[in-house]
């Protein structure tokens, strides 16, 4: 495995990450013995950085990932998420940055995870009803209490990072990255490593379009939340559709998988750039952490960037409701 330096810390974490998302998807069957094996694969492999959220699952996904790492703790670097409340069935409860509210979170998440320490504590969602300087400094209250080692912050846009930073050290910036969401090539990786900032990339399979796994609506299982995406729209996936031939060309010529090339793409960005993709699988999780064999030389990825252009997909992220909430 190879490891990359968490901002401007002592702290190093797997150069890919697992997003433990997928293991508490709503509305969908779950399968907690798989998650907890997959999980276990992952560390054999060499993976540290594990992702979770108090949101995913209503608490559910932190109690899966908790179980899994009983008597491996060592092996992990921990991160998990407050503030995009939802219930247990996947309900919205909109954000929650207030001050107040941080200590209960994270004391729910330590109990939830069965950790004394998390690693790196994110803002979920920003609270647009709270000042960024209140919340931030109510988590930095948690690290000094020694319930928290570091930081971060997700969907946060570069102005709300630098007032966070300048309470207390942001060690990372979670938010969407990949060859079809190259937006914050143009604003917030500039801001983040103007402040020393790492940038943990969620989706940087682009919620599987890249993989070439999703070539028509038909093929996303009845209930997945991709069906509100406006990406995965007909009019709009049929679109999108044309940018993968570049990429199922170049798989084909180094010998890999479509979803390797994506993710040694986003891996090129930088040393500051972690991706975490999604496996539920444990096929999907090998075939994910052997991208860090995948050189991209500068005419592949000048190639790639040729066709997936800033703005060029069709379609938002996330529905229109939900998008007030995001840094782009």
């Amino acid at each position: 495995m190879k490891f990359r330096e968490l901002g401007r810390t002592d702290a190093q974490v797997s150069a890919i990450g697992l997003g433990c998302a997928g293991f508490s998807p709503d509305g969908l069957p779950r399968d907690d013995e798989a998650a907890a094996a997959t999980i276990n694969r992952a560390l054999d492999l060499g993976v540290t950085l594990l992702d979770s959220s108090d949101a995913y699952g209503g608490g559910h996904n932190e109690e899966v990932v908790g179980r899994a790492i009983a008597g491996r703790r060592d092996d992990v670097f921990l991160t998990t998420k407050f503030g995009n409340v939802r219930g247990p069935q996947g309900q919205r409860g909109g954000t929650n940055g207030r001050p107040d509210y941080v200590p209960v979170a994270c004391d729910a998440s330590l109990k939830r995870l069965g950790v004394d320490v998390i690693d790196l504590y994110y803002l979920h969602r920003v609270d647009p009803e709270v000042p960024i300087e209140d919340t931030v400094g109510a988590m930095a209250r948690l690290v000094e209490r020694g319930k928290v080692r570091f930081l971060g912050l997700s969907e946060a846009k570069p102005d709300v990072l630098r007032r966070a930073h300048a309470v207390h050290p942001i060690s990372a910036l979670e938010s969407e990255y990949s060859l079809w969401s190259r937006e914050p090539e143009l604003e917030i990786l500039p801001a983040c490593r103007e402040l020393g900032v790492s940038y943990v990339a969620y989706s940087p399979l682009g919620r599987g379009f890249l993989s070439g796994a999703v070539r028509q609506v038909d093929d996303l299982p009845e209930g997945d939340r991709r069906h509100d995406h406006p990406r995965f729209h007909d009019e709009n996936l049929n679109r999108n559709l044309s940018l993968l031939e570049p990429l199922d060309a170049l798989a084909a010529e180094k010998g890999c998988t479509q979803a390797q090339i994506a993710l040694a793409w986003v891996l090129s960005r930088g040393d500051d750039v972690v991706p975490i993709p999604g496996s539920r699988r444990q096929q999907h999780l090998e075939s994910n952490v052997a991208a860090l064999d995948v050189s991209l030389g500068d005419a592949d990825c000048a190639a790639l960037e040729a066709v997936f252009e800033i703005g060029v997909t069709e379609g938002t992220r996330y529905p229109e409701s939900q998008m007030k909430l995001m840094s782009f």
